[in-house]
């Protein structure tokens, strides 16, 4: 069997999580809003729960943050997402591509890199669209918590 010219695989199949460009790096985000959902870490079992609360940036009509270029000064507890931090992701959704990828696996069926469209997130249930709330609306987020979020 012919070895295949990387040049004819996808970025994503070719290039490491290291090695990728801001944009092929940018273009791994599928939109879905659930990195941006509050998140809490059971200490004893280490399980991620999820909440249905959202950064108060995540603009939810665009799907995306409102304020991406200063996120990370805005909001203490956001994460800019790199190659050395997804070393153990289990922090990030299983359906996360970032997080796949780390992990060895593909990107799902609907990811928009495979389907040419951005709305296939949303028509597959795994948009946040719709779903949640703005942490400026809640008191606590606990009182929130889903299992929707995989």
């Amino acid at each position: 069997m012919p070895l295949t010219d990387d040049r004819q695989r996808p970025f994503w199949q070719s290039v490491s999580l290291a090695q990728m460009s801001d944009q092929q790096w940018e273009a791994l985000c599928d939109g879905c809003g659930k990195c941006c959902l509050n998140k809490y870490q059971d200490e004893d079992s280490g399980l991620m729960h999820y909440t249905s609360v959202a950064c108060r940036l995540l603009d939810q009509d665009r799907h995306c943050c409102a304020d991406y270029a200063n996120r990370l000064e805005r909001v203490t507890d956001c994460i800019r997402l790199s190659p050395s931090n997804l070393r153990e992701p289990t922090w990030l959704p299983e359906t996360c591509a970032y997080r796949r990828l780390a992990e060895g696996r593909p990107l799902p069926s609907w990811h928009p890199l495979l389907t040419g469209d951005p709305s296939s997130v949303q028509r597959a249930g795994h948009s946040v669209h719709g779903r949640v709330h703005s942490e400026s609306d809640i008191e606590d987020p606990l009182l929130y918590l889903i299992d929707w979020v995989r």
